[in-house]
């Protein structure tokens, strides 16, 4: 895969799919989106949200369902408070993560994409480098494993004597692998075209695997492995929401750090003013959250 930068690049945009219904959580979320509730101290799509913005993009279409659009609209904004801009688009039924990039096709307008779960952390040394060194790759697809002990529940990556990906499989009830593909996607502009034409599986879903192995036939698929000191985290169940409420309270606590924090990555990346950022703390300064921004500004 090449990441030569001396050509005129299309700017990547950024997808963060926030829609389903959240079944495994109910009752929770009879009464409010998986995505809005809280992981420790903030909503869990602030953590999605700030990986997309560690990989530079400031384009973001956020998919959601017709009844929690208000919800999101109301807790995000248009994004400019960031230094972003949102766009809102609506999926009336699950579909699959595949259908994520018909549906936003219209808003990526030709443009390359990083696509995240709206229930997924990503955490671990290097990973804004990472991002920022593949968002210039303009041809393919670049997927992310992780290492994990129950893979039938996601996607399995199997590798050929060479160690490069032979096959990827949803949720098979013989993994060929303990490597999982994380809710983390970059693709380039014709995702959207091989999208329509993934057909529906026997759930009625287009599958991301099956758009993934149009890219593995044309061997344009290229796999970064999260090593070891690396955490993803799936919040898909309530013992996982636990588990990363625990591990983001206690990278927090112990070490001083904020994970997932959308106004810590704008001014990072200069995106707004140290003066917006007192703003926003003065905004927040009773809760956790707004007291941890603090720890950010220049000179405390």
């Amino acid at each position: 895969m090449s990441k030569n930068n001396n050509q005129i690049l299309q700017q990547r945009k950024g997808i963060i799919l926030a829609g389903g219904s959240g079944t495994r959580l109910s009752p929770v979320t009879r009464g409010v989106c998986k995505q809005l509730l809280p992981i420790y101290d903030k909503p869990m799509i602030y953590y999605p949200l700030s990986v997309i913005m560690l990989s530079g993009v400031r384009q973001i279409a956020i998919i959601t369902t017709p009844e929690d659009r208000e919800s999101f609209t109301r807790l995000l904004g248009d994004g400019s408070q960031w230094g972003l801009s949102f766009e809102y688009l609506v999926q009336d039924r699950p579909e699959g993560l595949a259908h994520a990039y018909i549906l936003a096709e219209e808003f990526l307008d030709g443009s390359p994409s990083i696509m995240a779960l709206g229930d997924n952390i990503f955490f671990g040394p290097g990973l804004t480098t990472l991002l920022l060194e593949y968002n210039n790759v303009q041809s393919g697809a670049v997927i992310f494993g992780y290492q994990v002990n129950d893979p039938k529940r996601f996607g399995v990556i199997e590798f050929d004597q060479s160690g490069h990906v032979k096959s990827i499989e949803e949720k098979p009830q013989h993994p060929k692998s303990n490597y999982a593909i994380t809710g983390l996607y970059m693709m380039d502009a014709s995702a959207p075209s091989r999208a329509k034409k993934v057909k529906p599986s026997q759930r009625g879903e287009l599958e991301i695997t099956c758009l993934l192995n149009t890219y593995l036939e044309e061997q344009n698929l290229f796999l970064q492995k999260f090593n070891r000191g690396f955490a993803w985290l799936d919040t898909g169940t309530h013992e996982s929401m636990l588990d990363a409420s625990n591990f983001v309270r206690t990278i927090q606590t112990q070490q001083g750090f904020i994970v997932g924090s959308p106004e810590e990555v704008a001014f990072r990346h200069g995106w707004i003013s140290e003066k917006d950022l007192h703003a926003s703390i003065e905004n927040q300064i009773k809760s956790e959250y707004g007291k941890n921004l603090l720890k950010i500004v220049p000179g405390s």
